[in-house]
This record gives C-alpha cells, sequence and structure tokens, in this order.
C-alpha cells in the first residue's frame, strides 16, 4: 500500500469544487421537475423540448438541438418518445429531405397551460424571489459562457 507524501499537494476536497456544487444542484432541480412534472405526463427533458417550441413552433430538429444544446444523437429518440405520446409530430420537410421539422400537436400545446404555474413552483422550492433567481442565472450564464469559450 503507497503511502502519501507529507510533501505532495493535498488531494482535493469534494465539498471545495464548483464543478460538484453544479453537478449536485443540476441532480436537485431534475428531482424537483420530475416531481413537479410527474402530474404532466412527461419528463424534464421533454419539458425542454416543450418549451423551445412553444416559444417558436415548426422547427428542424437541429434547431431544437441548439437551443438546448444537445446533439441529434441525443435528440432523436427523445423526439420519438415524444411523437409516440402525441405530443408532437415529425415530418420530413418539402425543401430538404435531411431536414426534420418538429411541431406541436394539439396535447402538446395544451401542456402549455399546466406548465405556466411551474416558475413559480420552482422559485417556493428555491426559497429565492424572482430578482434573485434572475442574478443567479446570469451568473450561471456567463460561467457556461466562459466554460465553454474555453473547454
Amino acid at each position: 500500500m503507497k503511502t502519501s507524501n507529507s510533501k505532495s499537494a493535498p488531494a482535493p476536497q469534494l465539498g471545495d469544487q464548483l464543478c460538484f456544487a453544479l453537478y449536485s444542484t443540476s441532480l436537485a432541480m431534475n428531482k424537483l421537475y420530475r416531481k413537479l412534472l410527474k402530474n404532466m405526463g412527461i419528463t424534464y427533458s421533454q419539458y425542454l423540448v416543450l418549451m423551445v417550441l412553444w416559444e417558436q413552433d415548426e422547427q428542424t430538429v437541429n434547431d431544437i438541438g441548439d437551443r438546448l444544446i444537445l446533439d441529434s444523437a441525443t435528440l432523436t429518440p427523445l423526439l420519438k418518445r415524444m411523437e409516440a405520446q402525441e405530443l408532437i409530430t415529425r415530418v420530413r420537410s418539402a425543401e430538404d429531405e435531411r431536414q426534420v421539422i418538429i411541431s406541436l400537436t394539439k396535447a402538446g400545446n395544451d401542456l402549455r397551460k399546466q406548465a405556466a404555474a411551474l416558475p413559480t413552483s420552482v422559485l417556493c422550492a428555491a426559497e429565492c424571489s424572482a430578482d434573485e433567481a434572475r442574478d443567479l442565472k446570469q451568473e450561471i450564464l456567463a460561467l457556461r459562457a466562459a466554460l465553454m469559450k474555453n473547454a
């Protein structure tokens, strides 16, 4: 068994790491959304796709992937499940058959009304005000931009 050398640098401590704070917070957020979305019958990933389509319906798989920072290999199986649930339709573009256009169904659009209460529920669970959440989000977005620039 190898013993540690007292002259070597101390090992990183899990609780001191920004990466673990972000990772574990993401897990907690997903757990909260799992609970909130259960009655809607959708997953968090499906909710994200729906939000993109609620902002603008009839988008390509690539456009949705760009917004969600997901590649098509990850997104396609998710979209197929959503189509099976009759939340979306997938149709090949008439102009370019390589592109698939994703559109909301009536059921997918109707979930928008139920989802309207989610942001307030998340703020309550986070125990923060809308202003605090906005400021925190801006800091996280700046961190993401810096990390993506240097990744």
